[in-house]
């Protein structure tokens, strides 16, 4: 089975994050003074073949603790769904 899964990556909390604090700069400055706290992150899509949903899920897991993400200073959150036949990428 086809699957697209989208591995989500950020700086941990304990981390400074100097774009989060430049983007949270300028939207005060263009009025929005209700924004409390800007995180910057990023989206990592990959299409892969696998047996499962889950077989799909452990397999992102693995490459974001091996190459995607570091573990000292990021985070990262994994999403999985089946791919749509015919889809475009």
């Amino acid at each position: 089975m086809k699957f697209k899964g989208t591995v989500t990556v950020w700086l941990k909390e304990s981390i400074f994050d100097p774009q989060g604090a430049a983007v949270k700069g300028s939207l005060a400055a263009m009025g929005f003074k209700e924004v409390e706290n800007v995180r910057i992150g990023k989206n990592i899509v990959i299409t892969l073949e696998a047996e499962s949903p889950e077989a799909a899920k452990d397999l992102l897991d693995s490459m974001a603790r091996k190459l995607l993400a570091n573990p000292v200073t990021e985070s990262y959150r994994v999403y999985v769904e089946e791919e749509k036949a015919g889809a475009q990428r």
